[in-house]
């Protein structure tokens, strides 16, 4: 008996141990967008200030007409204060036809994402040393994961529009488009960086630097 007592402890508490954002002690914490106080997430106001408001977001249809011809809509604790410690968010993802959610990663969230309307060619890669491309042709109603913190896409390879939800396992998970932190960081990475990681001229990297890195956020 008290080797199962402490078995069960040892798994709780590799569960919070292991737990991205902070875990609730109540039954809501509604976010306060305070920006004069800095903690790991955001500070709780009074649950009896709560009203419905605190915990509802509309998401519209997505502007697609940018160059990448996508856009996603995230509904993070930024949305919904209501959000704050339970440790999840969403987000719709439209698409133009034949487009693209670039290359990107999620530093602080496992995606889920639902296919509701089209085709869509997905993929992520692995972490080194194997850099290995897993990818699936998803059609509607099919389900694919995005395991946290690896470089992963969405291309729409219908000849018409596009739809899906993503599912994150936090209230801000993030997002990075590689080639923008890549060529359009500010202040710009050096190019002897560049052109020896990518190995490749420099003037290719100069052009990179020039072009506008749409961000479809």
């Amino acid at each position: 008996m008290k080797t199962t007592f402490l078995f069960v402890t040892a798994l709780a508490l590799a569960s919070c141990a292991f737990a991205f954002d902070p875990s609730p002690l109540q039954d809501f914490c509604v976010a306060i967008n305070n920006t004069n106080v800095f903690v790991n997430g955001k500070v709780c106001e009074d649950p009896k200030l709560a009203t419905p408001e605190d915990f509802f977001f509309s998401v519209k249809e997505g502007n697609t007409s940018n160059s990448l011809g996508s856009k996603v809509t995230q509904v993070t604790v930024n949305e919904i204060l209501g959000l704050n410690t339970l440790g999840i968010s969403l987000a719709r993802v439209d698409f133009a036809p034949k487009r693209l959610n670039p290359p990107h990663i999620h530093p602080r969230g496992t995606e889920i994402l639902i296919v509701l309307e089209g085709t869509l060619y997905v993929g992520f890669v692995t972490s080194n040393p194997q850099n290995r491309l897993i990818t699936k042709v998803l059609n509607k109603g099919d389900v694919f994961v995005f395991p946290i913190g690896l470089i992963h896409f969405q291309l729409n390879v219908g000849y018409g529009n596009a739809l899906a939800i993503a599912g994150l396992s936090s209230q801000n998970p993030g997002v990075i488009t590689i080639a923008n932190a890549v060529f359009g960081s500010n202040p710009k990475i050096s190019s002897d960086v560049l052109t020896k990681a990518f190995q490749v001229d420099n003037k290719i990297v100069d052009n990179l630097q020039k072009q506008f890195w749409t961000d479809n956020n």
